[in-house]
């Protein structure tokens, strides 16, 4: 009975040995991943800005500046690509919406951004555009892979449309998550003017003036390593319209410039669901394959001691010595 019930723990043994790194390296790929249809809204606000009034073309003080970003899934988009690229395939698009004090458009930037769901890696398909401009993204956008490295990585710039190195500065605390805290700066560079303004200024009347539009940031995230989110963000913002003194009067004059940070209500949302997601990952590459370790180890120790066990009680005893059969020396 007992070498029954041993070989039964050393089967349970194997088993369990067996499943711990399937889940880690099976498994995790192919249930951790982006869900197709997600949506997420992120408001943003620089408090105090500096933005360009287009009535009088002149650059102002403001109060606020508040920035709407909307991620929404196209499962439709995500699903034709998926058929030619073979794996499981996430298409965001996406909205920069800019809103002045009063509640006006300032400006909006729509995107559509296409990457592998597991390894958050760009896709590159027909339809990836910024501001409807066709792109070829390097680089990671809007989140980073799961199980985020300390080390640094391409980030890819909307405006720009190009990638850049964002750096990885360090781990720290964010109101008591471990995070790991990444900065990219984009110098000076001259980009495409947004396609809707709040004017409507035709495009040969740009050309013939010689109106430049540029831009440069510092870019800020901290990162939740486990997941790959980010729990806040902030830009120190600046636009510049140059070679403008044929328009606007003078040379360079000041469209944005403010430090943009995340609201405190939506850094508190962000927080909750990346908490939660955290567990799910954790359970599918630490605690379970861990414990299934442990719990395999524990089987075959037990198997093991009930093996001993049995050989001990199965073992024939010694045969008696008769009596007297000793003789006893002369």
């Amino acid at each position: 009975m007992r070498r029954r019930a041993s070989l039964v723990l050393l089967a349970l043994a194997v088993c369990c040995a067996a499943m711990a790194p399937t889940l880690r390296w099976y498994a995790f790929p192919r249930l951790a991943k982006i869900p197709p249809n997600q949506y997420q809204e992120t408001v943003l606000e620089a408090r105090p800005a500096t933005l360009l009034n287009y009535s009088t073309l002149k650059s102002e003080k403001v109060e606020k500046l508040t920035i709407v970003q909307t991620l929404k899934g196209n499962v439709e988009e995500s699903k034709r690509i998926e058929r030619d690229a073979g794996r499981d395939v996430v298409v965001w698009d996406a909205l920069a919406y800019v809103m002045g004090p009063d509640g006006k458009m300032v400006s909006k930037v729509p995107e559509r951004y296409i990457f592998d769901a597991h390894t958050q890696a760009p896709v590159h398909a027909t339809g990836e555009t910024v501001d409807g401009d066709p792109v070829r993204r390097e680089g990671i956008e809007f989140k980073w892979p799961f199980l985020t490295e300390k080390r640094d990585y391409q980030y890819f710039d909307a405006q720009t449309r190009t990638a850049a190195p964002i750096h990885y500065k360090g781990t720290r605390n964010f109101r008591g998550m471990e995070v790991y805290y990444f900065e990219q700066t984009i110098p000076w560079t001259k980009v495409p003017m947004p396609k809707t303004m709040p004017v409507k200024i035709p495009p040969e009347v740009l050309a013939d003036s010689g109106l430049t539009r540029w831009y440069s940031t510092k870019r800020m995230f901290w990162i939740e390593p486990v997941t790959g989110a980010p729990v806040n963000g902030e830009e120190i913002h600046k636009e510049e319209l140059r070679n403008a003194k044929a328009l606007m009067g003078q040379d360079t004059i000041t469209v944005f410039e403010g430090h943009v940070k995340m609201r405190e209500d939506y850094i508190a949302s962000v927080g909750e669901l990346v908490e939660s997601n955290r567990l799910m990952v954790l359970m599918l590459v630490s605690y379970m394959p861990w414990s299934l370790t442990v719990l395999a180890l524990a089987l075959l120790a037990l198997a093991f001691w009930l093996e001993a066990r049995s050989r001990r009680t199965s073992a024939p005893p010694a045969p008696p010595v008769p009596v007297g059969s000793v003789t006893a020396p002369v």
